[in-house]
């Protein structure tokens, strides 16, 4: 057999049919190679990136405005919010925002920041979707809710899509709601 048609390692084409064919996919390896490398690079020199769900870790900023408040007032607030988030419910509501919650406490919205990261160490999102996630994890192991899809249950605690929803659970919870369901439902089984 002439070296014309001999196969080459992965396909089993004449070489001597599509020479172009074979040089751009040489090219194309080459680049794709190259991106992998990068990215390998960028995730050891940035070992906070994590490469699911595009998380990356919280940085830390100190913001003078929230020294200003008086403790009077971040108690009240405080209390308000509380009241608000887990009495009303309110984070079930996918657009209610930090600055909805300002208006209906009566304050603007730099001071409702301002306690939440006081009071409780992180974000408005991060707290309204921390309050999501805990009733998301009770409903995804509640036999009422057993017929419901992920991106229903989703919907009913105040996510606006499933991916949203996902990438927040997978950052408080480190696996996705999916295989929390299955876990939880193999340990159910077992008893």
């Amino acid at each position: 057999m002439s070296k014309a048609f001999a196969k080459s390692e992965d396909r089993s084409l004449p070489l001597a049919l599509s020479p172009s064919l074979f040089y751009f996919r040489n090219k194309l390896t080459q680049k794709i190679c190259f991106f992998r490398k990068k990215c390998l690079h960028l995730q050891r020199e940035n070992p906070w990136i994590m490469p699911k769900y595009n998380i990356t870790e919280k940085k830390e900023r100190d913001a003078a405005y929230r020294m200003l408040l008086r403790p009077e007032l971040t108690d009240a607030l405080y209390e308000k919010i509380l009241h608000k988030l887990l009495v009303e419910k309110k984070y079930r509501d996918p657009d209610y925002s930090a600055q909805k919650l300002a208006k209906e406490l009566g304050t603007n919205s730099r001071y409702v920041s301002a306690v939440v990261n006081l009071r409780f160490q992180k974000n408005y999102s991060e707290l309204v979707n921390e309050y999501r996630i805990s009733e998301a994890l009770y409903m995804l192991i509640d036999h009422r809710y057993a017929e419901c899809s992920i991106g229903e249950i989703a919907h009913l605690v105040g996510f606006s899509n499933r991916q949203s929803f996902y990438a927040a659970f997978y950052r408080i919870k480190g696996i996705t709601p999916r295989e929390y369901r299955v876990q939880q439902q193999e340990k159910l089984g077992k008893k």
